[in-house]
């Protein structure tokens, strides 16, 4: 039996992808898809190392050291060494980064009212139930190598 769900996972995260852009871009803010990962997290609980990031965005630690160079260097997060354990770079959000949080989560608002444009609670949280369920499930396999 052919399966299409991979395919259309892939082909929701380009197009939201774009889509998410777009409406940050229509709402003067110049960030990345990535650089929004990491910025979702940081409002949560600032002041986390490169690992915690990693581990809470699934980003791989290459490649967000290289999207948390570029933030540095908009000014949208600041870096530095962990005086406990000098092994850890310490990530924090500036004035700036802080000052985007109400505007990015009206654009994220409105992308959630997209994504689910037509779903009943019920099915929106049958869905969710389900992509957690397979997320759940490649965390395990990946884990098990």
């Amino acid at each position: 039996m052919e399966t299409k769900g991979g395919f259309y996972i892939t082909q929701i995260k380009q197009l939201q992808g774009r889509i998410f852009e777009r409406l940050l871009a229509e709402n003067g803010i110049e960030i990345s898809g990535g650089q929004g990962r990491i910025l979702f997290v940081l409002w949560k609980n600032d002041s986390l190392t490169v690992s915690e990031i990693s581990d809470k965005t699934s980003l791989a630690k290459n490649t967000l050291t290289v999207v948390l160079n570029g933030m540095v260097n908009k000014g949208i997060v600041t870096k530095r060494i962990n005086p406990e354990n000098r092994r850890q770079t310490i990530i924090s959000l500036t004035d700036y980064a802080k000052s985007l949080k109400e505007r990015y989560e009206d654009v994220s608002q409105q992308m959630n009212e997209l994504f689910y444009q037509g779903f009943s609670d019920d099915e929106r949280e049958q869905f969710e139930g389900y992509l957690e369920r397979i997320v759940k499930t490649l965390i395990d396999a990946e884990k098990s190598k």
